[in-house]
């Protein structure tokens, strides 16, 4: 003898119901998301005010930003700067250089926080073009294509707004 099965009824009703909680967690992330990012957004780069960042990076800050980015000179700058760097990398996970395998260990959190440092480090430099600063990071950091592209993508939609 077979067994039948008992059919489960779905109501539109419980769509609703369903998708309407659906909707309220995604929301209830995105908040959480948002809340963090405003947190960050609160502390970001204030090792720079602090030793040994502090002295190094304001003697040296005009200089750096006249630089091209990726560019030879801009490459020594940060050698020359490194004592203050490595002390702003530990103290920010947004660098890729927080982290022992760069991009990779980051988090979501960590790479929208270093998109935005770096729209704003790509206009104080002069030239303002995100996308070659995208490009000269993936040179340095060796991050993906889709990444790149999704960093691209993201930088078209902030060039929309502005």
């Amino acid at each position: 003898m077979r067994e039948m099965t008992k059919k489960v009824v779905y109501t539109e009703q419980d769509y609703v119901r369903d998708t309407h909680t659906h909707i309220e967690n995604v929301q209830r992330y995105m908040q959480v998301f948002a809340a963090q990012l405003h947190a960050r957004s609160m502390v970001h780069d204030k090792s720079k005010l602090e030793e040994p960042e502090k002295s190094i990076l304001h003697q040296n800050t005009v200089e750096y930003k006249s630089y091209k980015i990726g560019s030879p000179e801009y490459k020594a700058h940060l050698k020359k700067v490194k004592v203050a760097l490595d002390h702003h990398y530990a103290m920010n996970s947004h660098h890729p250089e927080h982290y022992k395998n760069g991009v990779a260990g980051m988090d979501l959190l960590d790479i929208v926080e270093m998109f935005c440092d770096w729209m704003v480090a790509c206009r104080e430099h002069g030239d303002g073009d995100i996308v070659l600063s995208i490009l000269e990071n993936r040179k340095r950091f060796g991050y993906s294509d889709e990444v790149t592209q999704i960093l691209v993508n993201t930088a078209a939609r902030f060039a929309k707004v502005e």
